[in-house]
């Protein structure tokens, strides 16, 4: 992939924070700077960036945006308002993980760094930068590692995607769609399916983008197409990424990957989750757990400002769904693929 065709959807930039506006593609190409931590909760609630690990970045940012903000020399002060940004920021997206690991390791950066608290803010803008760049890195990763998990027939797969996890949804490169990328690098994919995924439409909007711009053949389908298509023999396995991954492998996903995978399961077909160990919540046991975000009814009973039910009408919307672990064949970290049920114990390597 060259240079030219990456996509960043968060990024540092002189003294601002510069954010593609997912809510504007594929219509328009808009980019929003960023300079204050409030703008960046804002920009994080409204989906202008969007997708776990993305947010994960994004929150980083945010996190030395809200440092910078705050006008006191001691140091007892700043990191007591420190707890107050966190919290401000935690309540943007309630399920993806990353957003709340990125946000615990600048604080812990913040309490541990010694010095004047000039000194502090100096480290969390590098900080920030560190996560932006290690998440590159990891997607490229997963995406290796994913190449190596795919089914080794047909030589050229037909793979399915949900939502978007590509490079818009992270910091670069992108996890379920980094697998697609790598494939497509390897001469390993003959086309992507990408589920449109009511009701934000991302797969639509960006899933679709994110392949027309690379040249990566793509085939639009409606979520309650896949099915059929697997029935008539199109697709070869499903790549997903996700929001959050319990200690058992149950994921949360963009609402409608659980009927995906019990499609998949129907039809002998291996179903895949991509995402960097970050998205494990070891905390959760299972993912009964997970808190499930509702979004406005608005994104339902409207597309643009075109109503589509009648007044009277009442509306449920779940932004995601869980996944139970028995429905994955394996989840595809950056230290490779796996069972869901050893994701304990690649946890107790990193720890040893």
């Amino acid at each position: 992939m060259s240079l030219s065709s990456q996509v960043f959807p968060v990024f540092w930039y002189q003294d601002h924070v510069r954010l593609i506006d997912q809510n504007h593609l594929p219509n328009s190409y808009e980019i929003v700077e960023i300079s204050r931590c409030d703008d960046m909760a804002t920009a994080i609630k409204t989906m202008i960036v969007r997708g776990a690990p993305a947010i994960g970045v994004a929150a980083a940012y945010g996190m030395y945006l809200g440092a910078r903000e705050i006008a006191t020399d001691d140091r007892d002060s700043f990191l007591a308002q420190m707890e107050s940004v966190a919290q401000k920021l935690r309540e943007t997206r309630p399920t993806a993980v990353n957003l709340f690991w990125a946000i615990d390791r600048m604080l812990k950066t913040a309490r541990q760094t010694v010095g004047s608290v000039s000194s502090i803010k100096a480290v969390l803008l590098t900080t920030a930068q560190t996560i932006n760049a290690e998440d590159i890195a990891t997607c490229e990763a997963i995406g290796e590692h994913g190449l190596a998990a795919l089914p080794p027939q047909p030589a050229q797969l037909r793979l399915l995607t949900h939502c978007n996890a590509g490079a818009l949804a992270t910091a670069g490169y992108g996890t379920s769609l980094g697998v697609v990328r790598s494939a497509w690098q390897a001469n390993r994919l003959e086309r992507l399916y990408a589920d449109e995924t009511r009701p934000r439409l991302q797969g639509a909007r960006l899933t679709a983008w994110e392949c027309v711009q690379e040249g990566i053949p793509v085939t639009l389908i409606t979520d309650s197409m896949a099915a059929h298509c697997m029935k008539r023999g199109l697709v070869d396995a499903v790549v997903v990424g996700a929001d959050r991954i319990a200690a058992n492998g149950d994921t949360a996903n963009k609402i409608g990957t659980y009927s995906l995978a019990l499609v998949s399961k129907a039809h002998s077909i291996p179903f895949f989750v991509a995402a960097p160990l970050s998205t494990v919540d070891f905390k959760l046991e299972t993912g009964v757990a997970i808190p499930i975000e509702e979004r406005d009814p608005s994104e339902i009973y409207q597309i643009g400002q075109t109503l589509i039910c009648p007044a009277g009408t009442e509306f449920y919307n779940p932004a995601f769904d869980v996944t139970p672990a028995d429905l994955i064949t394996a989840i595809i970290t950056e230290h490779g693929a796996m069972q869901p049920a050893d994701l304990i114990q690649l946890k107790a390597k990193q720890l040893g």
